[in-house]
This record gives structure tokens, C-alpha cells and sequence, in this order.
């Protein structure tokens, strides 16, 4: 029988691959890999860049790709029999790259390669080998080594079980709430809530933990009792406080402890600072100084919203003492109260159809590229698939593809990801381009009663992030694999491109041509268009803190937690003292917020959350760039388009962020960008 994983032609096989399939396909795979990484090790073997990965680089290529798509499959389709297959297989596939990246034989023959022969994407790829050899472990021996293996491979598995808890006790609860305890919830919600009960024959209307339920509940139910159960249901999810089977409290002990263990096999005081060295931070205090200078800058703003808060739902709702689960619902009720709109209202106008023409509209006339419809194997009927195309003296050319993958279902990770497919490569074996492909994934709602889907603000905003890593990983004209795309680039930099698409979410220009009411038709007004600007930055200093808060509690948990003499109950310590140190908002006794914080734990964010404030430094500075450039009808100029997709998109991780960044900007990132989208006007000095 053939096996899909094994069919390399063009794409994916995602409508045939099974959990039968893995075993073998991954087991046949890591034998032709071992085989190469012996081959190119042998003394004979010449220390040369291509013939390395005409043998070596071709091997792994499609075992990545391979694996990738298994893995891909377990977090949007989730079985037992997937998920058991994938597990089987990952120990494996695990030990395989640890010795890959540790092996002493190979290291040696990368150091034997001159140079002065390579052309400068080659150099920068080889620069991130040796300094990755070193940190894989290359240079330990004997125990250590054995020991270092030993922590890869326990990390994979405890990472991994860490995200099966979270999704599992997500997907395992629902409420079956009546329709006087949804009162106030929008209508396209219920709507939803009352077909998922119909579905299992149930009464009632199914509310779940999933986000186009939750948050809705939590914005617009006017029941508190209601709120509170959902809240409490969340807030404790995959922890003690939840069912046992799905508990995270252990595994987050024993993957830090890890952690610490492998940074001090490598010679570093902890896991920050091993982190850190791949990226644009300097150092852990560089960037605990960074997040503490911001909220400091940010809470005089985020006390000033937080009284506001309070004062209005003492006034106007009733509410003396507000609770934990009340906060997003006064936060909505003052919302519509000071800008005279609902998100609802928004929502209305944006159907996704409309949303995706208008998001590769400015797309196409910004970056000079063609998007259209095409074809390829799918996991779900749901999913799209496209593909870019640039105009060149010999007609269209393709540039890149990608799946969309936009709503929630079971058995599907929470939150919005963009990952490679494969990455643009000149192959070694044929000497042919390989174009990039991307898979874009989000958690929206579906359509309902025969009705487009729609999309809040935010779900657009997000939409619009990951298409902007999507733009990084497929626009790159790199040719080495290694450094092409998103691929090389430091993590607290990968966020630039994202981020920056966000911006074009707030633009009248942009946002005129992606709306059309659900029922009229008629394009999103003006007057609401503004009530949206005037809110814009409604409770951003709360915001602001919030995301400091995680990522200052990622990094301390990485540098000041010891894990060696960690008592039971040190996380939650730790957060408290941070959350003391940061927070202006009170924050529920029982909640568990790092049990599902799967970024850290099973999402490769480790001491790298603050890279969502770091490259937005980065993002905001370089959008300015595109405002001071804008014609008189507020339309963003297709010069400055072209700039940035070549000094950023295009240049990929072909060399360090800061310099693609100052090839963009003409000079190094500053401040006061960000302050003043984020409306903290405030004396903004230079970031680090």
C-alpha cells in the first residue's frame, strides 16, 4: 500500500494520511536520515556546503516535512488513534534531531567549511549551524550528553501532554444554559449555542470554552451567575481545581526543572539566559528593564482605566464589588456608553468573505502580488487553499501557496498560528526553486441559519497577524532553506511582520472595501468607522499591563525560579509577586492562568513572551514609516510597500533583524511609535 507521508511531488496528502500511516513512514524516513547524517560524516566525506546538503539536508528536509504534517494534523484534527500515533512516533523523531544537532562528527565538518566560498546566505545559515551545534549539545560529553538527550527527549513528551490537558479539559466541559440565562447574548451566538445542543438531542442551549462561545458570554451575558460559571470553568482549567485527569501543576514542575538542568549542562546560569542567546536581547535584565520601563510608562493609563471601570459599574450597573468575571462586561457596557456602538453592531459588517478580499486586496496593491483561488488535499472541508503570484517579464510567476484553516471545531488546538508547510529552498539535489507554503489557522465562528460567518474586530485583526507571518515565511527570495522565510529569524523579531499587518485594520482606505452588512450590504459607515478610531484605545494601558504580566513572569520563572528547591505552590507564588509588582486589576484567588499558558509550555515561547512587546517596538516604528508616507486620500504608498517587502519580507533571516530593520527605517527602532498607537502619549525614549 502507498503511503502519503512518504509522497513528496508537490503537497500534503491531507485527505489520505492515517495513524497507520505514521509509524511506518516516519520509521522508514529516520532510517534514510540516519543513513545520510553517517554518510556525510565519514572522513572521506568533502567539508562542502552543497554536497552536505545534497546528501544530508534532502534527508531531514522530508523527514521535517513529513513529521510536520503529522503534527500538523494532531493539533486541527485530533483522534485517540491519531494522537496515540503521533505520541508512539515522537520519541523518535525527537532522539533523532538531538543527535543530529549533537553530533560531534558533523560539528567538525561544519567547522572545516571555508567561508570565504559561501555567498552570504550561506554564511549567515552556517554562523546559526555552529552557534545551534553548540547550544544542541555538540560540545558535551559522555553523561552530560547522554543526560542532554535524555532532557530532549522528556521535554517533547511532557510538552506535549501539556498541551493534550489544555485542550482536553477545554473540550471537555459545556454548560447547557436556558434562553432567559443567555439574555443579552448576541443573537448569531445563541443561534450557535442552540444548534450544538440540538445536535447531541439535548435541551437547552450548548455554551463550551471555546472562544467564540466563551467571550461573547463573558462580554454580553447580563447574567452574573452565568458569567461566573463559565469564568470559574476556564480560570481553572487543566489544574487542580479541574478534573484531575488533566491536571498541568506536575508537568509545568518537571518541565522547568528540565529546563534549568539543560541550561546548566550548557554552561548558563538558567534557562533565560540559554534563550536569549539566539535572539536580539542582549541579556535577561535587558529584558525584565525593557518590560519594567514600559509598565511604568503604562500605568498611570491603565489606573485611569480601571477607576473609569469602577466608577461605571457602580453608577450605571449596579455593581459595588465587581468580581473577576464581571470586568468584561462592564468593560463592553462602558464601551458602548462612552462611543455610542457595540462590538455587535461592528460585527455585523464584517463577513468573512468580504474580510479575506479585503485583507488580499491591500495585500496585492501593497506588496505587488497576485492572490487567487487554487487547489490542493485538505483535512477539512472547511479549509482554503491559494496561492501568490508576481508578474515578471515571463508572465505570472508563483511566489508562494496557503491553506486557511479559519473556524473552530472539536479536536482543534485553541487560538491562531501560522506554520511552513515547507520553506522556499534552491535544492541542492535538483537545483530547482521550492516554493514556500503556509498553513494559516484561526478559531472564529462559523455561519449560522445559512448566513456568512462574521468576524469581531478582533478576529479580523487576528486574521490579519497571521497572514502576516504568512507574508514573511512566502514572500522571502532567500534560497537557503535555513535562513529563508521566517526560518533564522530571531524570535523576538519573527513578530515584526505580524504586527505590523495589524495596523492596516484601523485604516479607513483598507477597512471601506472589506465590509458589507450581513443583511444590507451596505459597506461599514463612517460615523461608526470613527466611534471605532475614538475607541481604538479603549483600556489599552489594562492591556498593556496584561501582556506585560505574562511576559514578565515568563521570564522570572525562567531565571529567578529554582526549580531544584521549588516547593509546591512557588508558580502561583511567583505570579502573585509579579501580578503585586505589574497588575492594577485584581485577579481571582483560584484563578490558574499558567496551567493553560501553552505558549510557554508546549508552544516554543519559553522565556521569548516578551517578544510580543519587543517586536512591537519594532512593528509600530516601522508602520510609521508607511503614515508619514501616505498620499492625501489617506491611501499607503506602494514605494514604501516595496521598500519594506524587500529589506524585511523578502530578506527573511538572510541576516539579523535589526539590520533588515534599519535597511527599512533608515535607523534604529525608537518608542514613541508604539506609545502613541497605543494612546500612552508619554516622553518615549529609545528601545533597547
Amino acid at each position: 500500500m502507498s503511503n502519503p507521508l512518504l509522497d513528496f511531488a508537490d503537497l500534503p496528502l491531507f485527505d489520505q494520511i492515517q495513524p497507520e500511516h505514521i509509524a511506518p513512514a516516519i520509521d522508514q524516513l529516520l532510517a534514510q536520515s540516519e543513513a545520510a547524517l553517517q554518510e556525510v560524516t565519514q572522513p572521506q566525506f568533502p567539508a562542502d556546503w552543497r554536497a552536505i546538503a545534497r546528501v544530508l539536508d534532502v534527508a531531514t528536509e522530508r523527514l521535517g516535512r513529513a513529521w510536520g504534517a503529522v503534527g500538523h494534523l494532531n493539533a486541527v484534527a485530533d483522534t485517540p488513534a491519531l494522537r496515540a500515533a503521533y505520541n508512539e512516533a515522537m520519541p523518535r523523531v525527537t532522539a533523532f534531531w538531538t543527535r543530529l544537532g549533537s553530533d560531534e562528527r558533523l560539528y567538525a565538518k561544519y567547522k572545516a567549511i571555508d567561508p570565504t566560498v559561501l555567498d552570504a546566505e550561506q554564511r549567515q545559515a552556517l554562523s546559526n549551524a555552529m552557534r545551534n551545534f553548540v547550544l544542541g549539545g555538540a560540545e558535551l560529553q559522555g553523561a552530560a550528553k547522554e543526560r542532554f538527550a535524555q532532557i530532549q527527549e522528556r521535554s517533547a513528551e511532557l510538552s506535549q501532554k501539556f498541551s493534550e490537558n489544555a485542550l482536553d479539559a477545554t473540550d471537555a466541559f459545556a454548560y447547557y444554559g436556558t434562553k432567559e440565562e443567555l439574555d443579552g447574548v448576541p443573537q448569531d451566538v445563541v443561534a450557535t449555542a442552540r444548534a450544538a445542543a440540538q445536535a447531541e438531542d439535548k435541551p437547552g442551549y450548548k455554551l463550551t470554552l471555546k472562544m467564540p462561545s466563551y467571550l461573547p458570554v463573558m462580554q454580553f451575558a447580563r447574567s452574573s451567575a452565568l458569567r461566573e460559571t463559565l469564568y470559574r470553568a476556564y480560570a481553572t482549567r487543566a489544574s487542580e481545581l479541574g478534573d484531575p485527569a488533566f491536571d498541568n501543576t506536575a508537568l509545568i514542575g518537571e518541565i522547568l526543572a528540565l529546563r534549568q538542568e539543560e541550561a546548566q549542562l550548557l554552561g548558563l546560569p538558567n534557562f533565560g539566559e540559554l534563550s536569549l542567546v539566539p535572539k536580539m536581547a542582549g541579556s535577561a535584565k535587558e529584558v525584565t528593564d525593557f518590560l519594567r520601563d514600559l509598565a511604568a510608562k503604562a500605568r498611570p493609563f491603565a489606573l485611569q482605566d480601571l477607576a473609569d471601570l469602577r466608577a461605571f459599574a457602580a453608577e450605571q450597573l449596579g455593581i459595588a464589588d465587581p468580581q473577576p468575571w464581571d470586568w468584561s462586561y462592564i468593560g463592553e457596557k462602558l464601551k458602548e456608553s462612552r462611543y455610542a456602538f457595540s462590538e455587535q453592531e461592528v460585527k455585523a459588517y464584517f463577513t468573512a468573505p468580504k474580510v479575506l478580499a479585503g485583507l488580499f486586496k491591500i495585500v496585492e496593491t501593497l506588496f505587488e502580488v497576485s492572490i487567487r483561488r487554487d487547489t490542493a488535499p485538505v483535512w477539512n472541508p472547511g479549509v482554503e487553499f491559494y496561492r501568490i503570484e508576481r508578474s515578471t517579464a515571463q508572465g505570472m510567476q508563483k511566489v508562494g501557496q496557503f491553506y486557511l484553516d479559519p473556524a473552530a471545531r472539536p479536536g482543534k488546538r485553541g487560538g491562531a498560528w501560522m506554520d511552513d508547510v515547507r520553506a522556499r529552498w534552491l535544492r541542492p539535489d535538483d537545483n530547482r526553486v521550492q516554493t514556500p507554503v503556509a498553513q494559516m489557522v484561526c478559531n472564529f465562528a462559523d455561519g449560522v441559519e445559512g448566513k456568512p460567518p462574521l468576524l469581531t474586530h478582533d478576529d479580523v485583526i487576528t486574521l490579519f497577524h497571521e497572514f502576516g507571518h504568512g507574508l514573511h515565511h512566502m514572500l522571502t527570495q532567500v534560497n537557503e532553506r535555513d535562513v529563508s522565510g521566517i526560518s533564522g529569524v530571531e524570535w523576538d523579531a519573527v513578530e515584526l511582520p505580524s504586527q505590523f499587518m495589524e495596523n492596516f485594520c484601523w485604516e479607513w482606505e483598507v477597512l471601506r472595501h472589506m465590509t458589507a452588512h450581513v443583511d444590507t450590504g451596505e459597506p461599514l459607515p463612517r460615523a461608526l468607522f470613527d466611534k471605532m478610531i475614538a475607541a481604538k484605545n479603549f483600556q489599552s494601558g489594562l492591556q498593556t499591563l496584561r501582556q506585560i504580566e505574562f511576559s514578565l513572569f515568563d521570564m522570572l520563572l525562567h531565571t529567578e525560579y529554582d526549580a531544584a528547591k521549588a516547593q509546591p505552590g512557588d508558580v502561583m507564588a511567583l505570579l502573585g509577586k509579579v501580578r503585586s509588582e505589574v497588575a492594577v486589576m485584581p485577579s481571582a484567588p483560584f484563578s490558574r492562568t499558567p496551567n493553560t499558558f501553552t505558549h510557554i509550555f508546549s508552544g516554543g515561547y519559553a522565556a521569548g513572551y516578551y517578544s510580543y512587546k519587543w517586536a512591537e517596538v519594532l512593528s509600530a516604528d516601522a508602520y510609521a514609516a508607511f503614515e508619514e508616507s501616505t498620499d492625501a486620500d489617506g491611501r499607503p504608498s506602494v514605494e514604501t510597500g516595496r521598500r519594506y517587502r524587500t529589506a524585511i519580507l523578502e530578506a527573511g533571516g538572510s541576516r539579523p533583524a535589526i539590520e533588515s530593520f534599519k535597511a527599512f527605517r533608515g535607523r534604529a527602532p525608537e518608542l514613541d511609535a508604539l506609545l502613541r498607537h497605543q494612546g500612552m502619549v508619554a516622553h518615549a525614549s529609545k528601545a533597547a
